[in-house]
């Protein structure tokens, strides 16, 4: 690490960038933005933009199963509960018995319901967990954001044209022999285990709106698919890089200010999209 310490503080002499935590934040951004971007841009495109706040809801519930249950690590409960949650939404919508944002609805106020009920007498409905502290990332974690990009980006590439097709047509992309449940469900359970690997650094306030705002942003300036993910992307990372920035100096959240600074461009890509009709 000592190595890229160095480096980071050749490329960027800001004062903010002369600390090592601040460094390995903006690593976790560096990792993190562009796999929340590329999840993002398929969540727009499915209409389920808020899709990932149900799930980062879940992870409140899930942690409060996982101390019932005895298990040691928040993450491997939150990632356990994340899967089947996100699985259980994804069948039920598909079997058409109530529409998408009912589902999410339901599944949401009812992981809110029992994470506060299993959590209210516990110390582990913190802060950090509602608003996440990007800023305590620590070397090992790291690992987990870069298996979380490469996991991202292997779907992507195999899944992507199929999701596309989905999205556009389902009746046509079944013609094609695409099973569209399938993908669909590899997609619910890819947005789950991101959500819940990355929502202690992001927090379960912030994680959906990390995950839609650079998507929705792109694709208003974006004319096809491949510019929509490249947008996403650049403003994903944009976002990040400048709220990180920005917390250093303002003293203030991280999650809020790399939001915050998504917002703003989404507000700049909507007078774009305006100003070409």
């Amino acid at each position: 690490m000592e190595a890229i310490y160095s480096i980071v503080k050749t490329i960027l002499p800001l004062e903010a960038y002369q600390y090592h935590f601040m460094i390995r934040a903006l690593l976790a951004v560096i990792l993190l933005t562009p796999a929340l971007g590329l999840l993002g841009t398929m969540a727009v495109n499915h209409q389920m933009a808020f899709f990932s706040d149900g799930l980062g809801h879940s992870a409140m519930l899930g942690i409060g199963l996982g101390m019932v249950l005895g298990l040691k690590s928040d993450l491997v409960a939150m990632l356990i509960f994340g899967v089947i949650w996100a699985v259980l939404i994804c069948v039920i919508k598909q079997s058409g018995s109530a529409t998408t944002d009912t589902i999410i609805s339901v599944f949401s106020s009812t992981s809110i319901a029992g994470g506060l009920l299993l959590l209210s007498r516990s110390d582990k409905l913190s802060k950090s967990l509602l608003l996440g502290d990007i800023l305590a990332v620590m070397p090992e974690d790291l690992l987990y954001l870069l298996g979380l990009l490469i996991g991202v980006i292997v779907l992507w590439i195999v899944l992507y044209n199929s999701l596309l097709m989905t999205s556009v047509d389902p009746f046509l992309a079944r013609s094609r022999g695409i099973k569209t449940r399938l993908i669909e469900c590899a997609f619910v359970v890819m947005v789950a285990v991101a959500v819940m690997i990355s929502i202690h650094w992001v927090g379960m306030m912030l994680i959906n709106a990390l995950l839609i705002l650079p998507a929705a942003a792109g694709r208003n300036i974006a004319r096809t698919s491949r510019q929509h993910a490249v947008f996403t992307v650049l403003i994903a990372l944009f976002s990040g890089i400048a709220g990180l920035t920005v917390t250093f100096y303002l003293d203030a959240s991280a999650g809020a200010s790399i939001v915050l600074v998504s917002a703003l461009i989404y507000a700049l890509s909507l007078v774009i999209r305006t100003a070409r009709k």
